[in-house]
């Protein structure tokens, strides 16, 4: 019972990451004009935003040594639900660069602590359900950044709203947080009575003190798939983040339409991760991430088509492509180059994938008011084209090394 109580606090947490990372591309039509800024500086927020995600992400390991795990999720959902409810009485886009630092240092810290938690005490499926409740929030910031958009036409009563919610969240972790300490202490004995085998004790202690460390970057593999991971995470948020304002700029659809049609673009995720939780249990992560990436790229033309729905149902494939792939790159880490390495490569590729976050979806912007929005399905294609190539390079390579050395 305290075991499935925890995991629906953890998932909890995760929906709490989510719910702001989909809210400024879908506002952001209607924030634009209000704020009276042009049309690139939602790149700019996002970097910011992203920027303190790698900043928190890098120091999550240390922080959760010295406060746990527990107390570093609960400060930074209030990090994030302050941040937020900044968001709704910034007077100025200013103010919104100067709170897009905390909403991004609380994020970060949340899905570093949480995602490497998940990976060390349960089992696969459970990482494509953590990210799965990620979706839930991400789909539905949208869908209340719709509502207060049509009904009240103001994006500031969406981003108050939406504070409301994180600080609830706030006040679960809060009154579960004894909890914690006590799903630590029933592991710590489970780990006194189970010790590890002497092969797995002694790759463990070669891991925690950094002797493998040094080449991790030279072993097979490594930088395609880092390379994976930046442009999924790049191309996950360059739709994310001007999804809405491509629908409204080049297809002349509302933008509290354009805002409601994200979140299915976000329901996508959710849905495709929930299932492939079930999947995992017969099929191979690499066999799902291919195919993800295949109908990712289906979405991709399909969003090209001039019918409207047409543009949804490419929408929703995207999502439903993507949804795989991140989980799965994750999980496939400690197989593909080894659990003695998995802990330092798992800190490369957040670092990597947060990189991605961080500059792609504004160096979009920056092409976007050169040229026209209408170009995002294009360049979306492209990423997916390249991420496609990295991960079967990374296939390949493995699947020749192990050939060779059966030899």
């Amino acid at each position: 019972m305290m075991a499935t109580l925890f995991l629906i606090i953890i998932y909890l947490a995760f929906i709490s990451l989510g719910i702001p990372d989909s809210l400024l591309g879908a506002a952001w039509p209607m924030m634009r004009p209000d704020l009276g800024v042009s049309f690139g500086y939602a790149g700019i927020l996002s970097m910011i935003v992203a920027g303190g995600t790698i900043v928190s992400s890098l120091a999550s390991g240390s922080l959760v040594q010295r406060i746990g795990t527990g107390r570093l999720t609960l400060i930074s959902c209030c990090l994030t639900a302050g941040a937020l409810l900044g968001f709704g009485w910034a007077p100025s886009v200013a103010w919104l660069a100067v709170l897009a630092i905390p909403l991004g240092l609380g994020g970060g810290a949340i899905d570093a602590a949480l995602n490497h938690y998940v990976a060390d005490n349960y089992k696969a499926h459970h990482m494509n359900w953590l990210h799965c409740f990620w979706g839930v929030g991400a789909t539905a910031g949208p869908i209340i950044m719709s509502f207060y958009m049509a009904e009240h036409n103001s994006w500031r009563e969406g981003y108050t709203a939406v504070a409301l919610i994180q600080f609830s969240l706030v006040a679960i972790l809060l009154i579960t947080l004894p909890l914690w300490k006590r799903v630590a202490a029933i592991r710590e004995k489970e780990q006194i009575g189970n010790p590890a085998p002497p092969a797995q004790a002694e790759a463990e202690s070669k891991a925690s003190s950094g002797s493998l460390s040094k080449n991790v970057l030279r072993i097979r593999g490594v930088k395609p798939s880092l390379a994976a991971f930046l442009i999924y995470c790049g191309a996950e948020s360059l739709v994310g983040l001007w999804g809405a304002s491509y629908l409204a700029g080049a297809r002349n659809i509302a933008a509290e339409t354009a805002a409601l049609w994200i979140s299915l673009y976000y329901g996508g995720i959710t849905v495709g991760r929930l299932v492939t939780g079930f999947i995992t249990l017969k099929v191979r992560n690499t066999v799902l991430i291919r195919w993800g990436q295949i109908v990712a790229v289906a979405g991709g033309v399909i969003l090209l088509l001039p019918n409207p729905s047409f543009m949804l149902a490419g929408l929703i494939l995207i999502g439903l492509g993507l949804a795989p792939i991140y989980p799965g790159l994750l999980h496939e880490t400690p197989a593909r180059f080894g659990r003695e390495n998995a802990a330092r490569l798992m800190g490369f590729q957040m670092a990597v994938a947060y990189t991605g976050t961080t500059f792609l979806p504004p160096l979009f912007g920056v092409l976007a008011m050169r040229t026209d929005i209408s170009v995002l399905p294009a360049i979306f294609l492209i990423l997916m084209t390249v991420m496609l190539l990295s991960a079967e390079k990374v296939n390949r390579i493995l699947h020749n090394h192990s050939a060779s050395a059966q030899k």
